[in-house]
């Protein structure tokens, strides 16, 4: 029924509502009978008084229960338990309220809640339903999101509240599966030197990043992520290594460069969603902090979702208008073009020196960065039109409505073959997803 109201020809900004109103109108309503008739129950003669005192109670539960789902629910348990235990206990209460003048009707009714209730619960935890293709071999609903871990053949694949993060060939666990991620090694090109000594990941997702510059430099590598259980997961599904060059943070990526006192050779941004971007790792006040935490010749990338052109690229048109009021340098990358949606690799560079795509193409055949760029860089793009697209502060970081025009429109993530014979010196074909 959900999934229906999808062909409803609403504007981006609107299109959740039918949804919404079929999910949770229906229980509002009867809900709303509980003040009323907690004020009948409370048996006062005054109706003042009686409204009074509904309200009273009812103001202190809000506060408790805002402060307690937040702080003791939520990190606590899953969001269907919670959903289900605050069912059965409404059902239970009325069930107390009825019980010494119930009746078949009433008592059936109570039972038919609860074993719905508790049916509901089932079939979520078996996980039945609308679900990704492929066998689910981890689910579970964090304090940020919902999280899979799905097999499909040898692909491994990290889905985020159902969108695909990150995926691992199980039999070469550090091969590109996405596109993208061959990009990061793209900031290998720019500076004096190929090998870094530091660099950080701000998100880890699958660790796919992290696994390849342990194998391809001698850098050491910190990552940074807000949900333990992504980390949790990743070391059980996705072969993370153990490593004294890998050092993991469970925070906040901007508190995490605020308050650490080291500098990176690069600094790899992979935090983004289509359609949940933390707005305070896109402003300017970020990327100057960033700007700090990195070397004298340092590179920042940034892993955007967004087209490159269209409606639907306003998001990336606008981080890269807010990093050049940082960066010397910005470059673009896309991954697909047009107007689809699909990943584009920013790249910000602290150096004066302007590299053309010739220059990257010269320095992708002499320096060995652990794999062949020819086709990424290709993708070269400078000097977007941003005439039209904020500059993102703090103080005013429009985020959700760059996001807008994104919604119902496919995401298109770019796949890879698996890795050709090193003596052939080719690039991996590109498949559509």
């Amino acid at each position: 029924m959900l999934r229906s109201t999808v062909a409803l020809p609403l504007p981006g900004r609107f299109a959740s509502l039918p949804a919404v109103v079929i999910l949770f109108g229906p229980p509002t309503y009867l809900l709303g009978f509980v003040s009323p008739y907690a004020a009948e129950l409370s048996r006062r003669s005054d109706v003042g008084a009686a409204a009074g005192h509904v309200y009273a109670v009812g103001t202190v539960g809000s506060i408790v229960g805002a402060f307690a789902t937040t702080f003791v629910l939520v990190p606590a348990l899953s969001v269907t338990t919670i959903a289900v235990g605050f069912g059965l206990v409404s059902a239970a209460t009325a069930v107390g309220l009825v019980g010494p003048r119930s009746n078949r009707d009433r008592a059936v009714a109570g039972v038919g809640v609860a074993v719905v209730l508790v049916a509901a619960a089932a079939v979520s935890g078996l996980g039945v339903g609308a679900s990704v293709g492929g066998r689910v071999v981890h689910a579970e609903q964090t304090a940020y999101q919902e999280l899979r871990v799905v097999d499909r053949g040898e692909v491994r694949t990290l889905y985020l509240d159902g969108q695909r993060h990150s995926a691992m060939d199980r039999s070469d666990p550090t091969r590109h599966v996405f596109d993208y991620t061959a990009y990061f090694h793209v900031p290998l090109l720019f500076g004096d030197d190929a090998d870094p000594e530091r660099v950080l990941f701000v998100g880890g997702g699958g660790f796919t990043g992290p696994k390849r510059f342990l194998e391809d430099t001698n850098a050491t590598v910190d990552v940074v992520e807000i949900d333990p259980a992504v980390v949790r997961v990743a070391r059980d599904y996705f072969a993370v290594p153990d490593s004294e060059r890998l050092n993991v943070h469970v925070e906040d990526g901007r508190r995490f460069l605020r308050d650490t006192n080291r500098t990176y050779d690069v600094i790899i941004l992979d935090a983004y969603r289509k359609d949940k971007v933390p707005f305070q790792l896109t402003t300017v006040e970020f990327f100057e902090l960033a700007s700090d935490r990195l070397t004298d010749d340092g590179v920042l990338l940034a892993n955007v979702i967004s087209a490159e052109t269209g409606p639907a690229s306003q998001f990336y048109r606008a981080e890269y208008r807010t990093m050049q009021r940082v960066f010397p340098h910005v470059y673009a990358f896309p991954t697909t073009g047009g107007s689809v949606v699909q990943n584009v690799e920013l790249v910000a560079s602290k150096e004066d020196r302007l590299y053309t795509r010739e220059d990257l193409l010269a320095r992708a055949e002499r320096r060995d960065v652990g794999l062949d760029l020819a086709s990424e860089l290709t993708t070269y793009r400078r000097d977007p039109p941003t005439d039209d697209v904020p500059v993102l502060r703090d103080d005013r970081a429009p985020v959700d409505d760059l996001l807008d025009p994104m919604v119902g429109r496919r995401y298109v993530v770019q796949e890879t073959n698996a890795t050709p014979p090193a003596s052939t010196g080719a690039s991996p074909a590109r498949l559509a997803a």
